[in-house]
């Protein structure tokens, strides 16, 4: 993997690259739809392609590695071929399930056991078999096993927990160096950053991640239920330690808003799961702000879905015909509001990009923020 800086603003920290894999490029800052059991739920792979516009997806470990199981994965090629997928993909850990399911789970030193959420059967990660899974499912970038803590969270188990992610971190290295890829292609870990909401133990962990020096670097334990102003104070923080010359993925964040506020910080990728699921219930992100599309006021409102969208969908269907389909419990209501959000956040940090470039990012950022804000 490759990462070039290209443009920097001149009133923030935003930055506009271009990461090179060997499944193409990503222009940089990017979101990337979550596809958790390889598929981003809901919407076929070529509007992901061709009218989401997506340059790379995520994938996620633990669900991957339960059903359809690794035998299927290498049998099948790796994800790319499983999907019929041409992009770069990107898979996390599994690290952020296995701590949401802190009922079925226990954290050792060895790993984290924990229950099938599907048919309650016992399983163990560790950093070596987690490196050993991510290798078999085949993604371009890799992520290094991490516990995510809660929010809030003591600062003493925030602590003991970035240790105990740093000591994972150096195996997770150690086993990925030791490996080969499986399919006829390069891939690259990224260590992760934690430390919860305290800032000497996040400036302590970005230290730590930066001297592996590895090809990229993320920021995770985020999103997780803080404040925003502490989430925007971390990464400020962090992005000031890890290397500018290396890759920034600001982990499960989030908000149109989030987005903007952290590219001015230096973040260069995201992905959420809040464009699918929130249109799943209805929640439209568009260029004036935020719609219910559930709400009486739509009943007769036979506009477009969002006059300034690029994706088909925006011009082709009114808001009173989708919100008639929610109501209906149409299935095509939520592929058609799972496809408006995610072209939305991707047309979004495309006109970052330029606008960083023109080196105007700035001052559209703040009116953007207030605009994107609006509920409607």
């Amino acid at each position: 993997m490759e990462f070039k800086l290209l443009a920097k603003d001149k009133d923030s920290k935003a930055r506009a690259g271009v990461i090179t894999t060997d499944h193409g490029e990503i222009q940089t800052p990017i979101f990337m739809p979550v596809g958790t059991a390889a598929s981003v739920k809901g919407v076929h792979q070529h509007e992901v392609e061709n009218d989401i516009k997506a340059q790379i997806i995520l994938g996620n470990t633990y669900h991957l590695y339960l059903r359809p199981g690794m035998d299927i994965m290498q049998k099948a090629g790796g994800l790319h071929q499983f999907m019929n997928w041409k992009k770069p993909i990107l898979t996390d850990s599994g690290g952020y399930q296995v701590f949401s399911l802190s009922e079925r789970r226990k954290i050792t030193e060895e790993g984290a056991t924990f229950s099938s959420h599907i048919d309650g059967s016992k399983h163990l990660f560790t950093p070596e078999n987690v490196m050993d899974v991510q290798r078999t499912i085949g993604a371009d970038i890799i992520m290094a096993f991490d516990e995510c803590t809660p929010y809030p969270c003591e600062k003493k188990y925030a602590e003991d927990s970035m240790h105990l992610t740093h000591r994972w971190l150096d195996r997770c290295v150690k086993a990925f160096h030791e490996s080969e890829p499986k399919y006829n292609y390069s891939q690259t870990l990224f260590p992760i950053v934690q430390g919860s909401v305290y800032p000497d133990l996040r400036k302590q962990s970005a230290e730590f991640i930066a001297s592996k020096e590895q090809e990229g670097n993320a920021i995770g334990g985020l999103s997780v239920g803080e404040p925003d102003e502490d989430m925007y104070a971390m990464c400020e923080l962090v992005c000031d330690i890890l290397p500018s010359d290396k890759p920034r993925y600001l982990m499960g964040v989030g908000t149109p808003v989030n987005l903007l506020e952290n590219i001015a910080l230096g973040i260069d990728m995201f992905d959420c799961v809040m464009p699918t699921r929130n249109g799943r219930n209805g929640q439209l992100f568009t260029w004036n702000g935020i719609i219910n599309i559930r709400n009486k006021k739509w009943e007769d409102d036979f506009s477009p879905l969002d006059e300034s969208g690029t994706s088909y969908v925006d011009s082709f269907y009114s808001k009173a015909y989708i919100r008639h389909l929610m109501h209906s419990k149409e299935l095509l209501a939520l592929q058609i509001c799972s496809i408006h959000n995610l072209a939305f956040y991707l047309d979004l940090v495309r006109v970052a990009r330029e606008k960083i470039i023109e080196g105007t990012f700035y001052d559209w950022k703040n009116k953007m923020v207030k605009q994107l804000n609006e509920r409607l």
